[in-house]
């Protein structure tokens, strides 16, 4: 498949694209573990991006970013956690492009990684507003937009971890990436691809990504957040809506056939608390030369390694997508 930016001239013109990562980015297969899991290949987003911060919050900012230029918004107004790795991303290279962004953030668990966290958060240049809950936060909503108008224009208002259906066009073009892959050998025809699920875009991505490109993949989205909601049916609604945007912008293809399945059966006490399982996956990948965040993908390599010692998989390789951004 085509990159999305290059599948027609309509297309490319109606959906502005900015280049802010190096593509494809690499896979490689994992050793077996210790406790005899094999077949596990990865496909390492951390590396991806230019602005000093990386993973899969940068594929979404590609489509993002031109979009606020073009509404001609001097700022973004987007939603997190006090650790928030999309919020960190988007004050990085939307700061780049002249654009504030203001970040309203509900708590969470804090810990070493969370207090660096919050330390990059405050040099990014973001305004930040702790709103503590989900509750006071969409109390808060008219006001934080008020706060931050631009003169006449209002914010440009985003969902946590940019998934939107604009957004989620970052998984769809790295779910072509991964049927390049795949043809070209580099990768064997995985069965099921694993990611974290902390807003759903890029699992909705993905699914609908192997949807348009013919590749029989089953996405697996392990749930990592308690705030919002995020089953099959949601995030299957996110997918047909980016498809829906792309028709609407000069794409044509069948309708896709979503192979998808999001479980909260490894996300324990909620968001950004560690299980025993996480941690554990924590210190098994790190033999392998990965490093896990303990609040999304330590719980998603968790569900990985207990579905394929119990089988689940049976004998097709599994990928593993690590979303994770560099320390």
């Amino acid at each position: 498949m085509p990159h999305l930016h290059e599948w027609s001239p309509a297309l490319r013109q109606s959906l502005p694209h900015l280049v802010l990562g190096d593509a494809p980015t690499p896979v490689r297969e994992l050793p077996a573990f210790a406790d005899g899991v094999n077949g596990i290949w990865l496909k390492d987003e951390s590396g991806f991006g230019n602005g000093g911060w990386g993973g899969n919050k940068v594929r979404k900012l590609e489509w993002l970013l031109p979009d606020v230029k073009r509404r001609k918004r001097k700022t973004i107004l987007t939603f997190g956690g006090l650790g928030t790795n999309w919020g960190l991303a988007t004050a990085l290279y939307a700061r780049e492009m002249g654009i504030h962004t203001a970040l309203a953030l509900i708590d969470q668990p804090r810990d070493e990684h969370v207090e660096a966290q919050l330390e990059r958060l405050r040099a990014s240049g973001a305004t930040i507003h702790f709103t503590r809950s989900k509750n006071r936060t969409v109390l808060l909503a008219p006001w934080l937009v008020a706060r931050h108008m631009s003169g006449p224009r209002p914010p440009y208002v985003l969902p946590s971890g940019g998934s939107s259906p604009l957004g989620a066009l970052g998984y769809v073009e790295t779910a072509f990436e991964i049927a390049a892959q795949v043809k070209s050998g580099e990768l064997p025809e995985p069965g099921y691809v694993v990611v974290p699920a902390g807003s759903g875009g890029t699992a909705a991505g993905l699914a609908l990504g192997f949807a348009i490109a013919g590749l029989p993949v089953q996405t697996v989205g392990v749930i990592v957040t308690e705030h919002l909601k995020l089953d099959d049916a949601a995030i299957g609604r996110l997918a047909r809506k980016s498809a829906a945007l792309l028709r609407e912008r000069g794409a044509d293809f069948p309708e896709p056939q979503l192979n998808l399945e999001m479980t909260g059966q490894w996300l324990g006490d909620g968001y950004g608390t560690p299980t025993a399982e996480s941690e554990r996956a924590i210190e098994l990948t790190r033999q392998s030369g990965l490093e896990l965040d303990p609040v999304y993908t330590a719980k998603a390599m968790a569900a990985l390694l207990a579905r394929s010692r119990a089988g689940d998989f049976g004998s097709r390789p599994v990928l593993f997508i690590n979303t994770n951004g560099p320390r």
